[in-house]
């Protein structure tokens, strides 16, 4: 079973003001992410104003007769953080009203949610709906007195399964601890939709006891490359696992060398942007055109490594069973294999496991975090599309481009990447007047 991520819940829990010692205990494996949401500037807006909408909820009588007997604002009530207050108030958010009554500031912190809330979109991943995402924090027609008072009473009747009794807007039910993992977390919020989420490789990472081999092997050899078969791999999920490892570890490969065709995923050509190891990227010609001399190549290549350049070790990414005779004839040069379960046949893997080769699959990785690369090369395609685009349907070139990056994505992450770029479509001009076309990254 893997390891599920909790990346998303704990950039939800910020948001909606939990506290942080919670945050920590329940996220404790993503406490880099955490330092760098701490520091974000919207997600902490958000977060206060959050803060200050649950309390207001939470104390709204005693609110309401502080400021109506005592001519108390709520930066003077005890239950209200001030400091909170003041920090919104120096980045420019009006919190302070003279005047106002409780129902009024819960009209106010709902206004002033829904129009930052679109600041934070960029905190979460491109595969996930933001409508459904932003619907947690937003209440619909907020200014309505009835809606606000039906919101209230749910809350406070159906407290106890609220996330750690903080306001968010949603259906209550007893589904324990909703930020439990991202996997619990989107299943709840996509079915409070009546939709269904797709993609768990987005949210589910290989298990411990995968990585702790891997690291192992590389610990123990005194010279690691991996070396990929790019007619048989994966860009985007190679770009998973060297995410999903640890830094230091994958920062001892030497090097990674793509035997790469010209029939092969547009992404190998982009993934040494992405990738913080040396890459060596080796286009392979075809002598004939039905003819790929990949393995050949790397056959050849990985004995070349191993013998002058004294690479002991070897990560070899193909689900080609044809590597069993490089594997089987080097016997002084270790071998780590990854494959793909869906191009993988069981007459290989059993060879290996009969032989102690190590093997495991690619598929188990989390691609959860890798946006930048796949955005990337999703720019890149669209970019040739973009002098001739008005000859288009916009709905059809992004699925057009997401099928030749070869990126499988629902409806929802192609509607999204639609409204974010295509719709958003900027045209520049130079001191010559030659027109163009940009993308608003």
């Amino acid at each position: 079973m893997g390891r599920y991520t909790k990346s998303i819940v704990s950039t939800v829990a910020y948001m909606i003001g939990i506290k942080k010692h919670i945050i920590e205990e329940i996220c404790s494996d993503e406490y880099e992410d955490l330092s760098k949401l701490y520091e974000n500037k919207n997600a902490t807006i958000i977060r206060y104003l959050c803060k200050l909408r649950t309390s207001l909820m939470l104390n709204f009588k005693k609110t309401d007769q502080e400021m109506k007997y005592n001519v108390t604002n709520i930066d003077k009530l005890p239950w209200f953080d001030s400091e909170n207050i003041k920090l919104l108030t120096d980045w420019g958010i009006d919190i302070i009203k003279l005047n106002y009554t409780a129902a009024k500031y819960i009209v106010l912190f709902n206004k002033i949610i829904s129009e930052q809330i679109g600041n934070c979109r960029e905190l979460f991943p491109e595969w996930v709906n933001w409508e459904y995402i932003k619907d947690i924090f937003v209440i619909p027609r907020f200014n309505n007195e009835k809606v606000t008072k039906n919101e209230f009473t749910t809350y406070m009747e159906f407290i106890q399964w609220y996330p750690y009794q903080s306001y968010i807007h949603w259906k209550p039910g007893d589904y324990g601890n909703i930020l439990y993992n991202d996997g619990k977390f989107l299943k709840i919020i996509y079915e409070q939709h009546n939709d269904t989420f797709v993609g768990k490789s987005n949210y589910i990472d290989a298990d411990e006891e995968i990585k702790e081999r891997i690291y192992q092997f590389i610990d123990s050899s005194e010279g690691v490359e991996i070396v990929v078969d790019c007619e048989n791999s994966n860009p985007y999920k190679l770009c998973g696992v060297l995410t999903s490892l640890d830094s230091e570890v994958v920062a001892k490969i030497k090097k990674l060398i793509l035997f790469d065709d010209v029939h092969t995923n547009p992404g190998w050509d982009l993934v040494e942007r992405f990738i913080k190891i040396p890459v060596q990227h080796i286009m392979v010609e075809r002598v004939k055109e039905q003819k790929s001399l990949v393995d050949i190549k790397m056959t050849a290549t990985v004995c070349t490594e191993h013998y002058n350049n004294k690479i002991s070790s070897f990560i070899l990414l193909s689900s080609d069973s044809d590597y069993w005779g490089l594997i089987s004839s080097l016997q002084t040069a270790k071998f780590l294999v990854m494959f793909e379960y869906s191009k993988v046949s069981e007459a290989i893997r059993r060879t290996l496991s009969e032989h102690s080769v190590y093997h495991c699959s690619i598929d188990d990785f989390c691609v959860g975090k890798i946006d930048e690369f796949k955005r990337f090369v999703l720019f890149n395609i669209l970019k040739k599309y973009l002098p001739n685009i008005l000859e288009y349907n916009g709905r059809e070139l992004v699925s057009r481009i997401y099928e030749e990056a070869r990126i499988s994505a629902d409806h929802s992450e192609l509607d999204g990447f639609y409204k974010k770029y295509i719709q958003t479509l900027k045209f520049t001009a130079d001191d010559e007047g030659n027109l163009g076309l940009e993308i608003n990254k």
